[in-house]
């Protein structure tokens, strides 16, 4: 691709900006409506409660983001954060120091989704299949290699998602709002970010352009495993204890924060942004059922609907587009 190809804003991008504001228009319209109903539900209390325990959330779903612009998908996303979460925390209770404890399980996050990717890109099996054997293999194995047990006794120095920068902004919102401004800037205005756009629109084109597929599916695995890694490190210091077990539903939660967030589940559309205030309003969601009388079980057909939803605006708007050709 040439130069100035690439240095140009793609007109793809633009659609994603809508959804953005749409979904920042969504919280805010959210928090008032349930806010009136039951004051509580604003309370500092409660916000603090939405963003810490859900920032690993929106973490996560950067990487995801990545992997379905590409045009793949990753099924295996919460059975990983399970595993690393385990892997971090019985270093820290063996007696690792404590940047070892997050350091590790984010080097293992980005070697177990390299090679995923690279089972993609290289021997040609859909991204779907790698995950979703990839996600049976991690749970099975840390159930039967833990039976499940709690982790305790955690050192004092190892819950990091429980400080705070200058004791105002607290470590998890910081990674959640750094990242995500990071990764959104690096996939919109660099060669090698551009590129994933190229590859999940149309790899043929990309091919032609000098654009590798196979070479820039294996990054962008490689990439979200990182930022699983990071996601497992904030999941597994939050609280004093850690189950041993695969969070339940983690892996819906993730890509339906991607996929509401813009990002096209056909590929090449989408940015990092979205996602992020998705994971929010996801989180939300699920805060205002229980501040409203609701069952929470209601989240998991919230989560459907949206993800109907979106999908079905997705393919419209291509159509549209096309037809305008």
């Amino acid at each position: 691709m040439s130069g100035a190809a690439l240095t140009q804003p793609a007109p793809r991008l633009r659609l994603s900006v809508s959804q953005e504001w749409l979904l920042a228009g969504a919280i805010v319209v959210l928090f008032v409506v349930v806010g009136l109903i039951n004051p509580r539900f604003v309370a500092s209390r409660n916000l603090q409660t939405i963003l810490l325990g859900n920032a690993y959330v929106a973490v996560a779903a950067i990487g995801m983001s990545m992997v379905i612009v590409s045009g793949n998908i990753d099924i295996s996303v919460g059975s990983l954060i399970g595993v690393l979460a385990t892997v971090s925390g019985s270093l820290a209770v063996a007696g690792v120091p404590s940047v070892l404890a997050w350091l590790l399980p984010i080097a293992l996050g980005v070697v177990v989704m390299a090679a995923q990717g690279a089972v993609v890109a290289y021997l040609g099996l859909p991204s779907i299949v790698v995950t979703l054997g990839m996600l049976s293999i991690l749970k099975g194995g840390l159930i039967s290699v833990t039976n499940g047990v709690w982790i305790s006794n955690l050192p004092d120095d190892y819950h990091l998602a429980q400080w705070s920068l200058f004791g105002v902004v607290p470590v998890p919102v910081l990674f959640m709002l750094v990242l995500t401004v990071a990764a959104a800037w690096w996939m919109r205005n660099t060669a090698t970010g551009r590129g994933i756009y190229a590859v999940g629109g149309n790899a043929e084109a990309a091919r032609l352009c000098g654009i590798g597929r196979q070479r820039t599916v294996l990054m962008v695995f490689a990439i979200h495993g990182m930022f699983v890694g990071l996601a497992a490190v904030l999941f597994a210091t939050q609280l004093s204890v850690i189950q041993s077990t695969v969070p339940p539903n983690l892996e819906l939660t993730i890509i339906t924060a991607s996929v509401v967030g813009g990002v096209s589940i056909l590929g090449g559309t989408g940015t990092v942004i979205g996602s992020t205030l998705a994971a929010v309003l996801i989180a939300a969601i699920g805060s205002s059922l229980i501040f409203v009388n609701l069952s929470p079980f209601w989240l998991r057909a919230v989560q459907g609907v949206l993800i109907l939803i979106t999908v079905l605006a997705d393919i419209y708007r291509r159509r549209r587009r096309r037809g305008a050709r």
